[in-house]
């Protein structure tokens, strides 16, 4: 923290449960006002799930850079800070994440010295995490974050002590994790509380009615911008009637505090009893009685305001259902306090269950298929397109009398997903206690089931996109690859995890008429319906070209002028080597895609050199020169798309040598488990960007 020049660091480590961080260790500001950062999950779209997925830091210097990155960050601390996050790894092992938030410095990037400063700590950290996980220790965080202490709060100097003495306005020092330190004789008359009872003591602790919820985000504000901030707080029940003025004045070393009396706020309301002089009440205790509940109120519609603002943010980068349904999860039941979820989606006038979580196993399956003719209150009220809102589930079996129900005790609120007046399914939110659900919360709840309907809408067209290239290319990718004498073949095909999953990476083999044996594996820009189709267009010209006897340049050539000539607007990567199986020998042209690998029958592994050309789609006049090897028995040969060997953050070439290495350390027999094996970790990656094709080819007899 103080080598990178920050005012507050932590540490997040992995958790018991998958795709869980949770902050470890934090210091240099008070744990309370973070609670809400405590847990993150990894597939979150804020900075430090992105440092944790990816295996790169990432730098923040300013609160303009990391809006336009992670807005969903910005929206619950909308202050200017800086931040930086480096992920805590070893080799492949990733433990969590190193965090340093620091004063903003607004268009001037975070420097190449503190990048490397905190790349060395989180290396050290690393280190000692993996000598404990050699040692036995399991090496992930349960519970709470433990506060690292700073050093004991200053009581001052005596000069200073009694210069502020000398003040009517009530002075106390602050530490950057909230602890008091030096307090004014002004401060003790206002509190009624001597120094030595405050010092060392968390503020919201020595001083409660400071820890009100509608008071966190002015204390966040000032504990990270570095700016004064200035707001009127209510004293305690102790105090009837009383207001103060607070300000704090941050820097580096502590936050000065002060309090000085304040007139009522605009905001303040005014008490039953003021209002009626005839009520027999005592103003001052209504009044104080009326004023905290301002404040809850006050507290409780910023947290509205926050909840519909993160969650819409949320469901913007949310594309599949799936991912709707799991950011409601994550955003929505937190921030209502529930425990159950249900979505269910309407399709030919029957709702089907898309999405549960915190129900008995099975419970809801009983209600899957139900037709929008049964008296449900997950049917009505879709039907309706009225909320419904049961505050216990006595009140439920009521309204419903037969109806099963989870649990006898409990609550329940009923959504409509109604998306532009066309109905979309219906949510069901659960509570293990019986509650009230106030205006606002219905209202809130009620906007939020709009927000969730419109992303679901878009999310099935989105899948129904998904589904007709996914069935576009199956029925274009071949189905089963010529069996020859003195060669194998394999090919593999995975679609890509993020985004639009389906691509344009394509591989085939084909027979031509002289007995030769064509390797085609290539890659058409972009993801899609119309990535899949193009990739269809080109799979038929090159097995056109190649059943007509072309050589390899003419065949590359061909495909590349049609692809100009039918002008998708996209562009292709190739690789075309035609291969006698008798002899070995091999004729390859290749355009704009990565080069190959020929693993030897001694094992030597190598990536071949192949001339090449452009891309296909892009210059009319590309020339496509021609490469000529030969494979010998027992030797290897993997053609491949990027998207096998590419990682966000990683140069290319780290990737082809990871490849270069798997084939080398593959037994190349038989072929099937060899690709299997060069396929396996990006199968198991659950963030996979692209799609991937591999072809393999292996020489198993024939001349020598």
């Amino acid at each position: 923290m103080e080598a990178v020049g920050g005012y507050a660091a932590g540490v997040y480590l992995r958790s018991p449960a998958t795709g869980l961080l949770l902050m470890a260790v934090f210091t240099g500001l008070p744990l309370q006002l973070f609670r809400p950062w405590w847990r993150m999950q990894v597939n979150r779209p804020y900075p430090v799930a992105e440092a944790y997925r990816s295996g790169q830091a990432v730098h923040l210097p300013d609160a303009e850079s990391a809006m336009s990155r992670f807005p969903q960050l910005m929206a619950g601390l909308p202050f200017p800070f800086g931040s930086l996050y480096q992920p805590v790894t070893a080799g492949t092992e990733r433990f969590g994440v190193l965090v340093v938030l620091r004063e903003a410095t607004p268009g001037i990037p975070v420097g190449t010295p503190d990048r490397e400063r905190l790349r060395r700590a989180a290396e050290r950290l690393a280190a000692d995490l993996t000598a404990l996980a050699a040692a036995g220790a399991r090496v992930v965080w349960e519970g709470d974050p433990v506060g690292v202490p700073a050093p004991p709060p200053e009581a001052g100097a005596e000069g200073a002590r009694r210069a502020a003495d000398r003040l009517a306005q009530a002075v106390l020092s602050l530490d950057r994790e909230g602890r008091i330190g030096y307090v004014n004789t002004a401060a003790e008359d206002l509190l009624g509380l001597d120094g030595p009872h405050l010092q060392g003591r968390l503020l919201w602790e020595a001083l409660p009615w400071l820890g009100h919820p509608a008071y966190e985000d002015h204390f966040r504000a000032g504990f990270m911008s570095g700016e004064p901030v200035h707001f009127p707080a209510r004293r305690g029940r102790h105090a009837p009637g009383q207001w103060l003025s607070v300000d704090l004045y941050p820097a580096a070393d502590g936050v000065t505090l002060t309090l000085g009396t304040s007139a009522k706020p605009a905001y303040a309301p005014e008490s039953p009893a003021r209002r009626d002089p005839d009520a027999d009440v005592d103003a001052d205790v209504v009044a104080d009685v009326d004023a905290y509940a301002d404040l809850d109120a006050s507290a409780d519609e910023a947290s509205a305001l926050y909840r519909p603002v993160a969650l819409a943010i949320a469901l913007t980068e949310a594309v599949t259902a799936r991912q709707v349904s799991a950011v409601v999860t994550e955003e929505l039941l937190p921030a209502f306090g529930g425990r159950q979820l249900a979505i269910y989606l309407l399709d030919e006038r029957h709702l089907h269950l898309a999405w549960e979580t915190g129900f008995p196993q099975g419970f809801l399956n009983r209600f899957d298929g139900v037709s929008l003719d049964v008296r449900l209150p997950g049917v009505e009220t879709l039907t309706t397109g009225r909320p419904l809102f049961f505050e216990s589930m006595q009140h439920l079996a009521a309204a419903y009398p037969g109806i099963p129900l989870d649990a006898d005790v409990g609550a329940r609120a009923f959504l409509p997903l109604i998306a532009s007046g066309r109905p979309v399914g219906s949510c069901i939110l659960g509570f293990d206690s019986p509650r009230g659900f106030s205006a606002e919360e219905r209202t809130v709840l009620t906007a939020l089931a709009g927000l969730i309907a419109q992303a679901l809408a878009r999310a099935r067209r989105y899948d129904s996109e998904v589904e007709l290239a996914r069935g576009l290319q199956s029925a274009l990718l071949p189905h089963r690859l010529p069996v020859r004498e003195h060669v194998d073949t394999v090919g593999r095909y995975l679609p890509g995890t993020l985004g639009m999953d389906v691509g344009g990476d394509w591989y085939d083999v084909v027979e031509t008429g002289a007995g030769l044996l064509a390797l085609v594996i290539g890659d058409v820009q972009g993801h899609g319906v119309a990535a899949a189709a193009t990739m269809g267009q080109l799979r038929s010209a090159v097995r056109a070209f190649a059943l007509s006897g072309s050589t390899p340049e003419q065949v590359v050539s061909g495909t590349n002028q049609l692809l100009i000539d039918l002008d998708p607007g996209q562009f292709a990567s190739c690789c075309y080597m035609l291969l006698d199986p008798a002899s070995g020998s091999v004729t390859a042209a290749r355009a704009g895609h990565p080069q190959p690998l020929l693993r030897h029958p001694d094992g030597r592994t190598e990536v071949l050199d192949l001339a090449g050309g452009v891309v296909l789609g892009i210059d009319p006049e590309a020339s496509y020169p021609l490469t000529e090897l030969r494979l010998t028995t027992g030797s290897v040969l993997a053609l491949y798309t990027d998207g096998l060997v590419e990682k966000p953050g990683l140069d290319i070439d780290v990737g082809v040598e990871r490849l270069r290495k798997a084939l080398e350390a593959a037994r190349p027999s038989p072929l099937t488990e060899t690709a299997d094996r060069l396929i396996s970790e990006a199968g198991n990656t659950a963030d996979r960007p692209d799609d991937i094709a591999l072809l393999l080819a292996s020489r198993t007899g024939g001349d020598p």
